[in-house]
Protein backbone atom coordinates (compact mmCIF):
# COMPACT_ATOMS: atom_id res chain seq x y z
CA UNK A 1 0.00 0.00 0.00
CA UNK A 2 1.51 3.60 -1.34
CA UNK A 3 -0.32 5.52 1.70
CA UNK A 4 1.02 5.41 5.06
CA UNK A 5 -2.48 6.88 6.48
CA UNK A 6 -4.05 3.93 4.97
CA UNK A 7 -1.91 0.78 5.93
CA UNK A 8 -2.21 2.18 8.91
CA UNK A 9 -6.04 2.35 9.17
CA UNK A 10 -6.68 -0.81 7.69
CA UNK A 11 -3.94 -2.57 9.91
CA UNK A 12 -5.76 -1.48 12.80
CA UNK A 13 -9.21 -2.32 11.00
CA UNK A 14 -7.80 -5.71 10.66
CA UNK A 15 -6.67 -5.83 14.13
CA UNK A 16 -9.71 -5.15 15.22
CA UNK A 17 -11.89 -7.38 13.19
CA UNK A 18 -9.25 -10.34 14.11
CA UNK A 19 -9.29 -9.72 17.87
CA UNK A 20 -13.41 -8.53 18.67
CA UNK A 21 -14.21 -10.47 15.21
CA UNK A 22 -16.61 -8.60 12.44
CA UNK A 23 -20.68 -7.70 13.33
CA UNK A 24 -22.87 -10.62 14.27
CA UNK A 25 -23.53 -13.14 11.04
CA UNK A 26 -19.97 -12.10 9.35
CA UNK A 27 -17.40 -13.83 9.13
CA UNK A 28 -13.56 -13.44 7.39
CA UNK A 29 -13.10 -15.44 4.69
CA UNK A 30 -9.96 -14.04 3.79
CA UNK A 31 -7.67 -11.07 4.66
CA UNK A 32 -4.51 -11.82 3.92
CA UNK A 33 -3.11 -8.66 2.92
CA UNK A 34 -3.84 -4.70 3.10
CA UNK A 35 -6.17 -4.57 -0.20
CA UNK A 36 -8.48 -7.68 -0.48
CA UNK A 37 -10.72 -8.79 2.24
CA UNK A 38 -13.81 -11.06 1.48
CA UNK A 39 -16.49 -11.80 4.39
CA UNK A 40 -19.24 -14.03 4.90
CA UNK A 41 -22.19 -11.85 5.54
CA UNK A 42 -25.41 -13.87 6.86
CA UNK A 43 -29.04 -11.92 7.62
CA UNK A 44 -29.72 -12.69 11.32
CA UNK A 45 -33.19 -13.67 11.71
CA UNK A 46 -35.41 -16.64 10.14
CA UNK A 47 -37.95 -17.27 7.80
CA UNK A 48 -40.67 -14.87 9.44
CA UNK A 49 -38.14 -11.89 9.19
CA UNK A 50 -35.60 -12.27 6.48
CA UNK A 51 -36.48 -13.68 2.78
CA UNK A 52 -32.59 -14.40 2.52
CA UNK A 53 -32.94 -16.84 5.71
CA UNK A 54 -30.25 -19.65 6.03
CA UNK A 55 -28.22 -18.10 2.77
CA UNK A 56 -24.84 -16.67 3.43
CA UNK A 57 -23.26 -14.14 1.06
CA UNK A 58 -19.55 -13.32 0.69
CA UNK A 59 -18.42 -9.49 0.22
CA UNK A 60 -15.37 -8.57 -1.28
CA UNK A 61 -13.66 -5.42 -0.04
CA UNK A 62 -10.97 -3.89 -2.60
CA UNK A 63 -8.67 -0.72 -1.20
CA UNK A 64 -7.08 1.65 -2.81
CA UNK A 65 -4.39 3.92 -1.12
CA UNK A 66 -6.93 6.52 -0.62
CA UNK A 67 -8.73 4.57 1.70
CA UNK A 68 -9.94 6.05 4.13
CA UNK A 69 -10.70 9.25 2.47
CA UNK A 70 -12.07 7.46 -0.74
CA UNK A 71 -14.08 4.13 -0.56
CA UNK A 72 -13.44 0.73 -0.51
CA UNK A 73 -14.48 -1.27 -3.85
CA UNK A 74 -17.39 -3.50 -2.82
CA UNK A 75 -18.74 -6.09 -4.44
CA UNK A 76 -20.34 -9.48 -3.58
CA UNK A 77 -18.81 -12.25 -5.00
CA UNK A 78 -20.56 -14.01 -7.56
CA UNK A 79 -17.69 -17.14 -7.86
CA UNK A 80 -19.06 -20.70 -6.28
CA UNK A 81 -20.46 -21.22 -4.01
CA UNK A 82 -21.61 -17.75 -3.56
CA UNK A 83 -23.43 -15.43 -5.61
CA UNK A 84 -25.56 -12.03 -5.59
CA UNK A 85 -28.46 -11.60 -3.11
CA UNK A 86 -31.70 -11.14 -5.51
CA UNK A 87 -32.50 -7.52 -4.35
CA UNK A 88 -32.98 -3.88 -5.86
CA UNK A 89 -29.82 -2.50 -5.21
CA UNK A 90 -27.71 -5.31 -6.10
CA UNK A 91 -27.37 -6.76 -9.99
CA UNK A 92 -25.95 -10.43 -10.72
CA UNK A 93 -22.43 -9.59 -11.24
CA UNK A 94 -22.08 -8.77 -7.46
CA UNK A 95 -22.62 -4.79 -8.09
CA UNK A 96 -24.24 -2.95 -5.12
CA UNK A 97 -25.95 0.70 -5.84
CA UNK A 98 -25.76 2.05 -2.37
CA UNK A 99 -24.85 5.40 -1.89
CA UNK A 100 -22.86 5.04 0.97
CA UNK A 101 -20.65 2.93 -1.60
CA UNK A 102 -19.97 6.45 -3.41
CA UNK A 103 -21.23 9.73 -2.67
CA UNK A 104 -22.51 9.39 0.93
CA UNK A 105 -19.19 7.72 1.97
CA UNK A 106 -17.48 9.47 4.93
CA UNK A 107 -13.77 8.73 6.16
CA UNK A 108 -15.57 7.89 9.50
CA UNK A 109 -17.25 4.98 8.01
CA UNK A 110 -15.49 1.48 8.37
CA UNK A 111 -15.37 -2.36 7.39
CA UNK A 112 -17.54 -2.78 10.36
CA UNK A 113 -20.39 -0.26 9.30
CA UNK A 114 -20.03 -1.21 5.97
CA UNK A 115 -20.79 -4.75 6.98
CA UNK A 116 -23.90 -3.79 9.42
CA UNK A 117 -25.10 -1.61 6.23
CA UNK A 118 -25.06 -4.46 3.66
CA UNK A 119 -26.77 -6.86 6.61
CA UNK A 120 -29.50 -3.69 7.04
CA UNK A 121 -29.93 -3.27 3.69
CA UNK A 122 -30.69 -6.90 3.23
CA UNK A 123 -33.01 -7.50 5.91
CA UNK A 124 -35.12 -4.79 4.98
CA UNK A 125 -36.24 -6.28 1.56
CA UNK A 126 -39.52 -8.06 1.45
CA UNK A 127 -39.70 -9.18 -1.82
CA UNK A 128 -36.77 -11.15 -3.72
CA UNK A 129 -36.24 -9.47 -6.88
CA UNK A 130 -33.68 -7.96 -9.03
CA UNK A 131 -32.95 -4.48 -10.30
CA UNK A 132 -35.51 -4.10 -13.49
CA UNK A 133 -32.32 -2.63 -15.44
CA UNK A 134 -30.00 -5.82 -14.53
CA UNK A 135 -29.77 -6.89 -17.66
CA UNK A 136 -28.90 -3.76 -19.61
CA UNK A 137 -26.37 -2.77 -16.84
CA UNK A 138 -24.54 -5.99 -16.26
CA UNK A 139 -23.58 -6.37 -20.10
CA UNK A 140 -22.47 -2.59 -20.01
CA UNK A 141 -21.61 -2.11 -16.74
CA UNK A 142 -17.85 -1.25 -16.10
CA UNK A 143 -15.40 -4.17 -13.87
CA UNK A 144 -15.50 -1.15 -10.90
CA UNK A 145 -18.45 -0.50 -10.05
CA UNK A 146 -17.15 2.93 -8.60
CA UNK A 147 -16.92 3.62 -12.23
CA UNK A 148 -20.85 3.48 -12.18
CA UNK A 149 -23.17 7.01 -12.10
CA UNK A 150 -25.48 5.17 -9.57
CA UNK A 151 -28.53 7.19 -9.90
CA UNK A 152 -29.91 6.62 -5.60
CA UNK A 153 -33.49 7.26 -5.62
CA UNK A 154 -35.20 4.61 -3.12
CA UNK A 155 -34.10 3.28 0.21
CA UNK A 156 -36.81 1.69 1.17
CA UNK A 157 -35.52 -1.64 0.05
Amino acid sequence: MGSRICAKRLTKELNDLRTNGPPAGCRIIQADDLETWIFGLRVLGDESETVYSGEEFALRFRFSTQYPIESPEVTFVVAEPFKSPMHPHCYTNGHICASVLGSGWSPVLNVNSLLLTMQSMLASCKKKELPPDNDRYVRTAPKNPKETRWAYHDDTV
